[in-house]
């Protein structure tokens, strides 16, 4: 794999703060959920969220005052992780390398052409002479004004732009404002400006963000050191505070989703998928599970594990999630910052940890057989059907049933008679499959597996490489040849 990256380096800015338990089990299945904890040590303590005038202003809203209010005890078995992008970023890249990705900073994708068997990109590397790499895949990761997307012709649907923010990172002494051992979110409705305060991992540096109005003929220039001090000021209620600035930059607040995540060989992901608003903190989490969910389809199929048109269930999968998160960061959007914000033409928002954790995939990689039309359901009462994460259950080792998933395809067996059978198609269809029977090779100290994966005696559920529920079924007369036609369907073979 080779990523080419146009910047110099990994983000020196600590954006898209904040992991979900989701995202934290693919960081996990990549071996490197215990480095993005470490890195932050705020990840233990939680996160507080308010709705505020100014930091010693009047309180309008309290959306949550620390972790203990989610209470996701039956869902999962990872914490949530709060680090910051500018850390979370070296350790990805360190994980890719070390996996043999190569990774090429300064360097930029001018062109490309594609055909039915391959991609032919034109790079240039800054100070450097253009040259022609050619693969088997396209992976358009080049944010929410994508050139590639561009180019492909694909149209975007939504809102658009709702806003545009000057963003700032500071360093200051702010005494008493924010709590240091957590992540301490403030949306201000100030009289002068809306905008946000946050802390980092790094103690004593803030990141702000306040409103201003290209309609009205502001720009960044209109900026300077002086008028964001006075701003950082009025937001944090210290009248003699000398922030030092160490970084500023314009961004847009918008609502867009590519109406095609694929064209041909070429894929989209994270924000030249979908943009959103960042209110709610599902940007980033959504662009981990894009990466992921592209990963493991197109390793099944370089691999010849899988038909090539398994890949159709990445839009299939992906699209409706982009489409909640935005709808929903939306909603977040107009209670915390934008009151004024008409979504007379948007969906309804989603339960929050609903969306993160009990989301539903439908598409012909999961063979669904019920007829609920609803897109999600309470991860803390789940029902182990296709489509669905598979469910946390306590392994009462220290571990969770996510550890034995992520690496490959696995049965779960409520009973013996799967075993052989799973070897037998392994071997038969090279296909990377494991079988962990309840009670012989993993135990359930609590008797909740039989009920969270819906499995009667002798039933069996089969799970994707992302964790996802695949089919589930009842006992059947011929193990193997039911399990050896179920992932035939499922890998498009």
């Amino acid at each position: 794999m080779l990523v080419v990256e146009r910047h110099a380096s990994t983000s020196v800015h600590p954006r898209a703060s904040g992991q979900t338990p989701r995202t934290m089990e693919l960081y996990r299945w990549a071996g490197i959920d215990e480095e993005v904890l470490g890195v932050s040590e705020r990840a233990s303590q939680g996160l507080r969220i308010t709705i505020a005038s100014s930091l010693a202003g009047p309180v309008f809203h309290r959306l949550l005052e620390d972790m203990s209010e989610l209470d996701l005890d039956a869902a999962v078995g990872l914490p949530w992780g709060m680090a910051g992008q500018d850390v979370v970023e070296p350790i990805l890249l360190a994980r890719a390398e070390k996996s043999g990705a190569q990774v090429r900073f300064s360097t930029t994708l001018t062109s490309f052409e594609q055909d039915a068997e391959e991609v032919a990109a034109q790079v240039s590397p800054d100070g450097g002479e253009p040259y022609l790499v050619r693969a088997r895949y396209l992976v358009a990761a080049d944010g929410g004004r994508s050139r590639i997307r561009e180019r492909l012709g694909i149209p975007v649907d939504g809102l658009g732009a709702i806003g545009h923010s000057i963003g700032v990172v500071f360093d200051a002494d702010l005494g008493d404002r924010l709590q240091p051992d957590v992540t301490d979110l403030y949306y201000l409705q100030h009289p002068e400006f809306t905008g946000a305060l946050v802390n980092t991992d790094v103690p004593g540096r803030y990141v702000f963000a306040a409103d201003y109005h290209p309609e009205r003929g502001e720009s960044v220039d209109d900026f300077p050191p002086e008028r964001l001090t006075k701003l950082i000021r009025a937001a944090t209620d210290l009248p003699e505070l000398a922030p030092e600035i160490r970084w500023v930059g314009a961004w847009e607040m918008a609502a867009r989703v590519a109406r095609h995540f694929r064209a041909g060989r070429v894929f989209l992901a994270g924000d030249a998928a979908k943009v959103t608003p960042p209110t709610g903190g599902m940007g980033g989490n959504t662009a981990v599970g894009d990466g992921h969910a592209l990963a493991w389809q197109l390793a099944a199929v370089l691999r010849g594990e899988a038909g090539p048109r398994l890949l159709d269930a990445y839009e299939a999968e992906r699209r409706p999630i982009a489409e909640l998160v935005v709808n929903t960061s939306l909603h977040n959007a107009k209670q915390r910052m934008a009151p004024e914000l008409d979504l007379s033409g948007v969906g309804d928002p989603v339960d929050q940890i609903e969306l993160t954790l009990g989301f539903r995939y439908r598409s012909s990689a999961v063979l669904i057989e019920d007829d609920d039309p609803r897109p999600t359901e309470n991860p803390n009462a789940p029902s182990g059907r296709a489509g669905f994460r598979a469910p946390h259950v306590p392994l009462g080792d220290g571990r969770s049933i996510v550890d034995l998933l992520g690496r490959g395809w696995v049965v779960l067996a409520n009973g013996p008679s799967w075993r052989s059978a799973t070897r037998e198609v392994a071997a038969e269809t090279g296909v990377a499959l494991q079988c962990f029977e309840a009670g012989q090779d993993f135990g359930d100290p609590q008797g909740v597996f039989a009920v969270r994966y819906g499995l009667e005696p002798d039933g069996a559920t089969l799970v994707r490489p992302d964790g996802i529920v695949a089919w589930r079924t009842g006992p059947v007369p011929d193990p193997a040849g039911t399990l050896w036609d179920v992932l035939a369907r499922v890998l498009s073979r």
